[in-house]
């Protein structure tokens, strides 16, 4: 992920290309869930067109890419530069707060403040964000939340809400830590505790 970004960023697109080309044909990828996100997030970044999304979104759907949160946070930054340079900004938003909150947890400064300068450059101040509790739910989490709460499966939410299962994994994953909950039968409760719209 590294020599691609850093070849993308020094303008050499066919270098990148050729790196992810290299590893997909290596087979690293079987290798383990972690570098099974890291090689789709290095294709994404690769990437000149529309597909650059849907491989982010397919690199965050790796099962287990909690265990792994730096890793996770690189990929949501990359992810959130990409979104907020195509003007998606409330996207970009999502996944530029969990990357922050992440890097700060960590303890991992320089990319908290790389993610702090990206987040700013969607018009949102970082001093302003509430990266905790029922009010740090962007509204698309809100929702998930409560169809979840309410015993819907991630594709029956995702068909209601135009998103695909992995998309709406994602975002459980990123609003759970929020309500302070582990699990979907206790969504109701935090639920409830919320203030209304």
């Amino acid at each position: 992920m590294d020599l691609v970004e850093s070849a993308v960023r020094t303008g050499r697109p066919a270098e990148a290309a050729a790196h992810v080309a290299a590893v997909r044909e290596a087979g690293v990828a079987a290798i383990s869930p972690r570098l099974a996100m890291i090689v789709e997030a290095s294709a994404a970044i690769a990437a000149t067109d529309r597909h650059a999304v849907k491989l982010f979104d397919k690199a965050l759907a790796v099962p287990g890419t909690d265990r792994w949160p730096f890793e996770l946070a690189r990929v949501q930054l990359a992810h959130g530069e990409r979104l907020r340079r195509a003007k998606s900004t409330t996207e970009a938003r999502t996944q530029l707060v969990a990357a922050l909150d992440t890097f700060e947890r960590l303890g991992a400064t320089p990319w908290a403040a790389r993610a702090g300068n990206e987040l700013r450059a969607t018009g949102l101040s970082t001093g302003h964000v509430e990266r905790a509790g029922p009010a740090s739910l962007t509204p698309q989490q809100r929702e998930i939340a409560t169809l979840a709460a309410a015993g819907l499966t991630n594709k029956q939410i995702g068909e209601r809400l135009f998103l695909s299962p992995r998309t709406v994994s994602t975002h459980l994953y990123q609003l759970f830590p929020k309500l302070g909950v582990t699990s979907r039968a206790a969504l109701r409760d935090a639920l409830a505790k919320m203030p209304p719209d």
